[in-house]
């Protein structure tokens, strides 16, 4: 396996990992907007908006590689 090759796979697993997380983050943000705890709230979405932009990067950086 080439380093570009290796690399395509590991952009794949580091886009998954990143979107299992801002799942994650995106329940914390309701759980704790329910806590009434709205400015971690807010926080907690912007790290999720975030992640989710992230997605984007990953997805060009894989096709950069083609």
């Amino acid at each position: 396996m080439t380093e570009l090759e290796k690399l395509e796979k590991l952009l794949g697993h580091w886009k998954e990992h990143n979107m299992e997380h801002a799942e994650t983050y995106r329940e914390w943000a309701e759980t704790t907007a329910r806590l009434g705890r709205q400015n971690l709230s807010d926080i907690l979405t912007r790290l999720y908006n975030d992640a989710k932009a992230m997605e984007k990067l990953f997805d060009e950086a894989a096709e950069s590689i083609k």
